[in-house]
Protein backbone atom coordinates (compact mmCIF):
# COMPACT_ATOMS: atom_id res chain seq x y z
CA UNK A 1 0.00 0.00 0.00
CA UNK A 2 1.37 3.37 -1.02
CA UNK A 3 1.09 5.64 2.07
CA UNK A 4 0.30 8.60 -0.17
CA UNK A 5 -3.01 6.93 -1.00
CA UNK A 6 -4.25 7.74 2.52
CA UNK A 7 -4.70 11.44 1.96
CA UNK A 8 -7.60 13.84 1.64
CA UNK A 9 -11.26 13.47 2.46
CA UNK A 10 -12.23 10.10 3.94
CA UNK A 11 -16.02 9.70 4.03
CA UNK A 12 -17.71 7.21 6.34
CA UNK A 13 -20.86 5.98 4.62
CA UNK A 14 -22.79 5.30 7.80
CA UNK A 15 -26.34 3.98 8.03
CA UNK A 16 -26.79 6.19 11.10
CA UNK A 17 -27.30 9.08 8.67
CA UNK A 18 -28.51 7.39 5.50
CA UNK A 19 -31.33 5.06 4.52
CA UNK A 20 -29.94 1.88 2.94
CA UNK A 21 -31.34 2.74 -0.48
CA UNK A 22 -29.31 5.98 -0.51
CA UNK A 23 -25.90 4.50 0.24
CA UNK A 24 -24.62 4.19 -3.32
CA UNK A 25 -26.04 7.55 -4.35
CA UNK A 26 -24.31 9.16 -1.37
CA UNK A 27 -21.05 7.36 -2.14
CA UNK A 28 -21.06 8.59 -5.74
CA UNK A 29 -21.83 12.17 -4.66
CA UNK A 30 -19.09 12.16 -2.04
CA UNK A 31 -16.51 10.94 -4.56
CA UNK A 32 -17.69 13.51 -7.09
CA UNK A 33 -17.07 16.14 -4.41
CA UNK A 34 -13.51 14.97 -3.84
CA UNK A 35 -13.58 12.05 -1.38
CA UNK A 36 -10.62 9.77 -1.96
CA UNK A 37 -11.50 7.06 0.56
CA UNK A 38 -14.87 5.57 1.47
CA UNK A 39 -15.56 3.50 4.57
CA UNK A 40 -18.71 1.42 4.91
CA UNK A 41 -20.06 1.46 8.47
CA UNK A 42 -23.23 -0.48 9.24
CA UNK A 43 -23.78 -1.80 12.75
CA UNK A 44 -27.39 -2.97 12.49
CA UNK A 45 -27.90 -4.89 9.24
CA UNK A 46 -27.69 -8.63 8.79
CA UNK A 47 -24.57 -10.20 7.34
CA UNK A 48 -26.39 -10.78 4.05
CA UNK A 49 -27.55 -7.16 3.83
CA UNK A 50 -24.06 -5.86 4.69
CA UNK A 51 -22.58 -7.98 1.92
CA UNK A 52 -25.09 -6.73 -0.64
CA UNK A 53 -24.67 -3.09 0.39
CA UNK A 54 -20.91 -3.38 0.67
CA UNK A 55 -20.67 -4.97 -2.77
CA UNK A 56 -22.69 -2.15 -4.34
CA UNK A 57 -20.55 0.46 -2.60
CA UNK A 58 -17.31 -1.22 -3.63
CA UNK A 59 -18.43 -1.31 -7.25
CA UNK A 60 -19.20 2.41 -7.04
CA UNK A 61 -15.72 3.09 -5.62
CA UNK A 62 -14.04 1.01 -8.31
CA UNK A 63 -15.87 2.83 -11.08
CA UNK A 64 -15.02 6.23 -9.66
CA UNK A 65 -11.48 5.61 -8.45
CA UNK A 66 -11.84 5.75 -4.67
CA UNK A 67 -10.45 3.34 -2.08
CA UNK A 68 -13.03 1.20 -0.27
CA UNK A 69 -12.57 0.29 3.41
CA UNK A 70 -14.88 -1.84 5.56
CA UNK A 71 -15.47 -0.83 9.18
CA UNK A 72 -14.67 -3.50 11.77
CA UNK A 73 -15.60 -6.61 9.75
CA UNK A 74 -12.51 -8.43 8.45
CA UNK A 75 -14.56 -11.32 7.05
CA UNK A 76 -16.72 -8.92 5.04
CA UNK A 77 -13.65 -7.10 3.75
CA UNK A 78 -12.22 -10.45 2.65
CA UNK A 79 -15.48 -11.56 1.00
CA UNK A 80 -15.75 -8.32 -0.94
CA UNK A 81 -12.03 -8.21 -1.81
CA UNK A 82 -12.12 -4.66 -0.42
CA UNK A 83 -9.05 -2.48 -0.35
CA UNK A 84 -8.94 -2.85 3.42
CA UNK A 85 -10.53 -2.74 6.83
CA UNK A 86 -10.62 -0.31 9.74
CA UNK A 87 -10.21 -1.83 13.20
CA UNK A 88 -11.24 -0.51 16.60
CA UNK A 89 -10.02 -1.62 19.99
CA UNK A 90 -12.74 -4.27 20.39
CA UNK A 91 -12.42 -5.72 16.88
CA UNK A 92 -10.06 -8.20 15.27
CA UNK A 93 -6.35 -7.72 15.88
CA UNK A 94 -4.17 -6.10 13.23
CA UNK A 95 -2.15 -9.30 12.93
CA UNK A 96 -5.27 -11.41 12.32
CA UNK A 97 -6.57 -8.90 9.77
CA UNK A 98 -3.22 -8.88 7.97
CA UNK A 99 -3.10 -12.67 7.87
CA UNK A 100 -6.61 -12.79 6.41
CA UNK A 101 -6.39 -9.90 3.95
CA UNK A 102 -2.79 -10.16 2.86
CA UNK A 103 0.25 -7.87 2.72
CA UNK A 104 -1.24 -5.30 0.34
CA UNK A 105 -4.45 -4.63 2.26
CA UNK A 106 -5.02 -1.30 3.99
CA UNK A 107 -5.50 -1.89 7.70
CA UNK A 108 -6.44 1.21 9.64
CA UNK A 109 -6.33 1.32 13.42
CA UNK A 110 -8.27 3.51 15.83
CA UNK A 111 -5.83 4.98 18.36
CA UNK A 112 -8.36 7.31 20.00
CA UNK A 113 -6.46 9.68 22.30
CA UNK A 114 -3.35 7.58 22.85
CA UNK A 115 0.15 7.69 21.36
CA UNK A 116 0.79 4.38 23.13
CA UNK A 117 -2.05 2.83 21.12
CA UNK A 118 -0.51 4.32 17.99
CA UNK A 119 2.90 2.83 18.78
CA UNK A 120 1.35 -0.60 19.31
CA UNK A 121 -0.65 -0.35 16.08
CA UNK A 122 2.40 0.77 14.11
CA UNK A 123 4.46 -2.08 15.54
CA UNK A 124 1.69 -4.54 14.65
CA UNK A 125 1.71 -3.48 11.01
CA UNK A 126 -1.12 -0.97 10.68
CA UNK A 127 -1.34 0.97 7.40
CA UNK A 128 -2.62 4.17 9.01
CA UNK A 129 -3.33 5.53 12.48
CA UNK A 130 -6.62 7.24 13.32
CA UNK A 131 -7.04 9.65 16.22
CA UNK A 132 -10.18 11.26 17.62
CA UNK A 133 -12.65 12.52 18.49
CA UNK A 134 -11.06 15.95 18.12
CA UNK A 135 -14.37 17.78 18.44
CA UNK A 136 -17.86 16.93 19.68
CA UNK A 137 -19.20 14.16 17.46
CA UNK A 138 -22.86 13.54 16.68
CA UNK A 139 -22.02 10.05 15.44
CA UNK A 140 -20.22 9.07 18.67
CA UNK A 141 -21.21 11.66 21.30
CA UNK A 142 -19.38 9.84 24.10
CA UNK A 143 -16.13 9.32 22.21
CA UNK A 144 -12.82 9.99 23.93
CA UNK A 145 -11.41 13.44 23.25
CA UNK A 146 -8.14 13.86 21.34
CA UNK A 147 -5.96 16.94 21.04
CA UNK A 148 -4.10 18.07 17.87
CA UNK A 149 -0.70 17.62 19.53
CA UNK A 150 -1.26 13.85 19.26
CA UNK A 151 -0.88 14.13 15.51
CA UNK A 152 2.47 15.86 15.89
CA UNK A 153 3.66 13.23 18.37
CA UNK A 154 2.61 10.40 16.03
CA UNK A 155 4.47 11.71 12.99
CA UNK A 156 7.71 9.80 13.84
CA UNK A 157 5.86 6.49 13.36
CA UNK A 158 6.02 7.21 9.64
CA UNK A 159 2.41 6.22 8.86
CA UNK A 160 -0.46 8.26 7.43
CA UNK A 161 -2.53 9.91 10.16
CA UNK A 162 -6.31 10.18 10.03
CA UNK A 163 -8.28 12.64 12.16
CA UNK A 164 -11.91 12.00 13.06
CA UNK A 165 -14.67 13.38 15.24
CA UNK A 166 -16.81 16.47 14.75
CA UNK A 167 -14.62 17.81 11.94
CA UNK A 168 -15.99 20.67 9.85
CA UNK A 169 -14.56 22.69 6.95
CA UNK A 170 -13.90 25.42 9.52
CA UNK A 171 -11.89 23.38 12.03
CA UNK A 172 -10.34 20.76 9.74
CA UNK A 173 -7.50 23.02 8.63
CA UNK A 174 -5.91 23.09 12.07
CA UNK A 175 -5.77 19.28 12.10
CA UNK A 176 -4.09 19.18 8.70
CA UNK A 177 -1.61 21.76 9.96
CA UNK A 178 -0.93 19.54 12.98
CA UNK A 179 -0.13 16.59 10.73
CA UNK A 180 -3.36 14.89 9.63
CA UNK A 181 -3.04 13.33 6.19
CA UNK A 182 -6.77 12.62 5.95
CA UNK A 183 -9.97 13.87 7.56
CA UNK A 184 -12.63 11.25 8.27
CA UNK A 185 -16.13 12.67 8.16
CA UNK A 186 -19.62 11.20 8.28
CA UNK A 187 -22.50 13.52 9.19
CA UNK A 188 -20.69 16.65 7.99
CA UNK A 189 -20.76 15.27 4.44
CA UNK A 190 -23.84 13.06 4.44
CA UNK A 191 -26.45 15.50 5.75
CA UNK A 192 -27.56 18.02 3.12
CA UNK A 193 -25.96 18.48 -0.29
CA UNK A 194 -23.40 15.67 -0.21
CA UNK A 195 -21.31 16.69 -3.20
CA UNK A 196 -21.16 20.34 -2.13
CA UNK A 197 -20.30 19.35 1.44
CA UNK A 198 -17.50 17.08 0.22
CA UNK A 199 -16.05 19.84 -1.94
CA UNK A 200 -15.69 22.12 1.08
CA UNK A 201 -13.65 19.50 2.92
CA UNK A 202 -11.63 18.47 -0.12
CA UNK A 203 -10.67 22.11 -0.71
CA UNK A 204 -8.73 22.04 2.57
CA UNK A 205 -6.15 19.80 0.90
CA UNK A 206 -5.49 21.98 -2.15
Amino acid sequence: MNPSAIRGLYVLIDTTWLAPERLVEACAAAIAGGARLIQYRDKAASAEARFERGHALFQCCRRKGALFIVNDDVDLAFSLNAHGVHIGEHDSTIAAARECLGPLAIIGASCYDSVVNAQRAADAGASYLAFGAFFQSDTKPNARHAEPFLLRKAKPFGLPLVAIGGITPDNGGELIAAGANALAVSRGVLVGDIEANARRYAALFT
